[in-house]
């Protein structure tokens, strides 16, 4: 009797799960309240790490001829990169127009038949259409050489990587740490130790793209069979033989896959590597940046696209096809008289193109850009205006007046009870560190932006994989919309942002979520997709409506995926955080972007730069560790 009513009295005095975390939540508040406008550290353009950068550059630029570090290693690097750049420009530009073009129609004929070869040849030429070969060909020799070098490093890691689980689990944190880095990151220190220009460019791409080398190359090692292999070290293999004969043969489409991801990578980097003086298409999105002109932007940003598309419809094919089939003798024949008839035509036509042949869509497009402007203004200045001052503003107070020692806290403990004590420690240790750079107001002005873009983010993302992962048709639409989203450089997504809402901060963030929605959709579509079937049917059969089924189901079961959708979207909002420096958004962004500008400020742009590293990493661990979290369970009823 009695040990009854000690249950029953434990269990009406249980308080409900949400009473805790309201009063952590309360004590915050009103702490806040208490020391609002104390310890909140304002930046300072001459504070000490900045300058301690600043004049390392100093010293890096008064001895590159003299210390041994570039004399004879850094500088070997750069002199290597630059004349394999050069050398693929100057073999490209050779070629003239009409060989280009007939050598990429003949690639691409073996590659995927005259269909591919039709796309790679209308794609080429709409390069000149639009008045952009000279720059599209030096693109491509980027490209080219960035992706050449990031294979050549990233093939062999990734084949070793796919056979040692060792190398595997040695590699894995630095590609962790590359992908989550923001593309901006990469271009402080390359400038300092490789100076500015195309050989800077090209290893800032190269570092860009190499990371889905060497994991989908040491996947395609791994997925390879292992009674093939088996089968190979009884009749005597060696282990070389072994490789050459039964791993690359059989890894040969998923390693195709490699190349195609390395080389929209690259594309993906072309304009931000401009920043650092690389040249290409990348010079005229920046102009037309610099002049607020969607027509000088727009033709560039239409041929990376199309440059994206031809590359992607030739490997995707070579991964495609069928190893042990042969191409037919006619489409060998039919390829070869394409390659060689450029080449010949380039014998007696001028080898630029020719200007009659462009268009000029420069003024026709700045007109329609005007008109939008003009008669949209109402509802983009009433949408902007309400998000910066009900959302924007207010959550940026909150940042900015608050003492650094409570939003320190307040992480540490939203990061212990939603990812667990290592996250925490982890999230706690980049705030400090970006208290120390003297990088706290930016850094806090930053984290509202991307707060908000990832919020909005997830809002679309997930009502648009809900309604995929529900319609089939709808995913029908909508997917090949999604694969030109992801397609295009980060930069493009600024085209329609600044058309629409100007240089601002809510710029930014629109562009931040064209740019991240994407893979949020996928993600969220196929979690729900997974959900299995007889656990839905089940749900269904006790008389459940669809409502009910998604919210009591389908979204608790794709709990990981959501995360995981949650967690890349952080990490793409992040990435466009400098390019959203150049369009209104400053804070960080804007002070990596100074840095390059101008040589006094580049220590607080490097120092910027780390600062965004430290805050994507914050966020980065605290989400990868929420999903890896265990579902709550349910009280039992007693």
């Amino acid at each position: 009797m009695s040990s009854t009513t000690v249950t029953s009295a434990s269990s009406r005095l249980r308080l409900p799960r949400w009473v805790a975390p309201a009063g952590v939540a309360a004590l915050f508040a009103l702490a806040y309240l208490a020391f609002r406008g104390t310890g909140t550290l304002p930046h300072d353009s001459e504070a000490a790490p900045f300058t301690a950068v600043t004049e390392l550059r100093e010293w890096i630029d008064d001895h590159r001829n003299d210390n041994p570090l570039f004399l004879y290693f850094l500088n070997y690097i750069r002199l290597f990169v630059g004349a394999l750049y050069t050398s693929l420009q100057t073999v490209l530009v050779a070629m003239g127009w009409p060989g280009l073009i007939g050598v990429m129609g003949g690639l691409a004929w073996l590659a995927g038949g005259w269909r591919v070869a039709l796309l790679a040849v209308a794609g080429f030429c709409s390069f000149g259409v639009l008045g952009l070969w000279e720059s599209s060909v030096e693109t491509l020799a980027l490209v080219t050489a960035a992706v050449l070098l990031s294979l050549a490093i990233g093939v062999p890691l990734g084949i070793w990587a796919g056979m040692s689980a060792r190398v595997r689990r040695a590699v894995t944190p630095v590609l962790d740490v590359m992908q989550i880095m923001p593309t901006f990151a990469y271009l402080a220190p390359l400038a300092l130790f490789f100076h500015i220009g195309a050989p800077a460019g090209v290893i800032a791409t190269m570092i860009y793209s190499i990371p889905p080398a060497i994991r989908i190359t040491a996947l395609a090692i791994e997925q390879v069979s292992p009674t093939a292999v088996e089968a190979s070290a009884s009749l005597g293999a060696t282990r070389t033989q072994t490789l050459v004969k039964v791993y690359l043969p059989l890894a040969r489409s998923t390693m195709a896959l490699a190349v195609n991801q390395t080389i929209m990578m690259a594309l993906s980097m072309v304009v931000i590597a401009n920043l650092i003086s690389a040249p290409g298409l990348g010079s005229d999105i920046i102009r037309g940046l610099s002049r607020a002109q969607v027509g000088i932007m727009l033709p560039a940003g239409v041929a990376i696209v199309i440059m994206a598309v031809v590359l992607d419809r030739m490997m995707v094919s070579v991964a495609r096809r069928d190893p042990h089939s042969r191409i037919g003798r006619g489409n060998v024949a039919a390829a070869g008289a394409l390659a060689l008839a450029g080449p010949a035509a380039a014998a007696f036509v001028p080898r630029q193109w020719p200007e009659d042949l462009t268009v000029d869509v420069t003024r026709p497009v700045n007109e329609a850009v005007l008109w939008a402007e003009t008669n949209w203004y109402a509802v983009t200045t009433f949408v902007k205006d309400t998000v910066t001052n009900y959302l924007l503003n207010p959550l940026e107070t909150l940042f900015t007046t608050a003492p650094w020692w409570l939003v320190a806290a307040a992480v540490l403990v939203v990061a212990w009870r939603v990812s667990g004590a290592r996250p925490a420690l982890t999230a706690l240790a980049c705030l400090l560190a970006i208290a120390l750079l003297g990088t706290w107001e930016h850094s806090m002005r930053t984290l509202t932006t991307v707060a908000v873009a990832v919020a909005a983010t997830l809002a679309v993302g997930v009502l648009l994989g809900i309604a995929a992962a529900r319609s089939g048709r709808f995913s029908a639409v909508q997917r090949p919309l999604l694969d030109a989203a992801q397609t295009m450089p980060a930069f493009v997504y600024l085209l329609p942002a600044l058309a629409l809402f100007g240089t601002t901060r809510f710029t930014a963030i629109f562009a931040s979520i064209i740019y991240a929605v994407p893979p949020v959709v996928r993600l969220v579509e196929d979690g729900l997709r997974n959900v299995p079937a007889s656990v839905i049917e089940a749900a269904a059969s006790t008389g459940s409506t669809s409502g009910q089924i998604l919210w009591k189901v389908q979204l608790p079961m794709a709990r990981r995926a959501i995360l995981l959708a949650a967690n890349q979207g952080i990490v793409l909002t992040l990435a466009m955080v400098v390019v959203g420096g150049l369009v209104g958004a400053g804070a960080l962004g804007y002070d990596v972007v100074l840095g390059f500008s101008q040589r006094p400020d580049f220590g607080m742009g490097f120092v910027a730069g780390v600062a965004t590293v430290l805050l994507g990493v914050m966020l980065d661990r605290i989400t990868q560790g929420a999903d890896r979290r265990s579902l709550p369970r349910k009280r039992k009823v007693t």
